[in-house]
């Protein structure tokens, strides 16, 4: 694949899990991601920086860093930026209505699409019950997630020496699981159940790292997925459809390993104010 790859323009785009500060970030990808789309407004759906992971241990890369200043510098050009904080990053909660470098954080959000669909946009943690009821337990369930997430980054580095795309073997393993369909089943029929209540045409979310568009009961269930396992993002076009992008499938390693390589040689961004 060529490094000239199109721009890509919407309406609007919806990422979250992001992870950054954890190893298991596909940070480049995502770079490359936001160099190729343009959007009108953007919505940070949780768990952008993992606040758990880095309690335990700081790893904070350049790439990480550069996300946030890509994210801030569309903001600067007049992108809309809402920021739905999520679990991992859940001391953002406490900011809910203030503005950060042109970024609003909001504790939920309800999104008009072009086709006048209304959507209720959150991360979702609120209606996952080991996260709820048994802190410890989601504590002990994200360390073995992101010791899954370790052998899946071995993985694919193999895989890449071989000249094979992405693949991930932590969202593969969690299909297998009987335990884990149940949960997810029972996650999307909460949140829709919100939905519902509130009023609107569907929602919005991530939190389970599952990209997902179906209907339930007649309610639009979304979820944009994530950026460590999928790499994936919700995004509208111009004309209300919504659409998930399946970004490692998109772009091949080569392409990225380029990226990476001219990126070394550029001037850092200064970090915005």
């Amino acid at each position: 694949m060529s490094a000239e790859f199109p721009v890509r323009r919407y309406r609007a785009v919806f990422i979250s899990d992001i992870h950054l500060g954890t190893r298991g970030c596909q940070a480049e990808l995502l770079l490359d991601f936001i160099r190729h789309v343009e959007c009108e407004r953007l919505y940070l759906v949780g768990d952008i920086i993992d606040g758990w992971k880095l309690k335990g241990g700081w790893f904070w890369p350049q790439t990480h860093n550069d996300v946030l200043q890509k994210i801030l510098r569309l903001a600067r050009k007049g992108v809309e930026v809402i920021y739905v904080p999520g679990n991992h990053d859940e001391v953002a909660r406490d900011y809910c209505g203030v503005h950060f470098g042109g970024v609003v954080v909001a504790r939920d959000a309800v999104h008009e699409a072009a086709d006048g669909k209304r959507y209720l946009v959150l991360h979702g943690d609120e209606f996952d019950g080991v996260t709820r009821n048994a802190r410890w337990l989601a504590f002990l369930g994200d360390w073995a997630y992101r010791t899954v997430l370790a052998l899946n980054t071995v993985f694919n580095h193999a895989r890449r020496r071989l000249g094979f795309g992405y693949w991930s073997l932590s969202a593969y393993l969690k299909v297998k699981v009987k335990n884990a369909l149940q949960f997810i089943e029972d996650f999307e029929a909460a949140v829709a159940d919100e939905a519902r209540r509130r009023g609107v045409d569907g929602v919005i979310c991530g939190h389970i790292h599952k990209a997902e568009i179906r209907d339930i009961q007649g309610i639009v269930y979304l979820n944009d997925g994530d950026w460590v396992e999928s790499c994936t993002a919700l995004v509208e076009h111009f004309d209300g459809a919504l659409e998930i992008l399946e970004w490692a499938k998109l772009r091949s390693w080569s392409v990225i390993d380029r990226l990476r390589a001219r990126e070394a040689t550029d001037t850092p961004e200064p970090a915005a104010a």
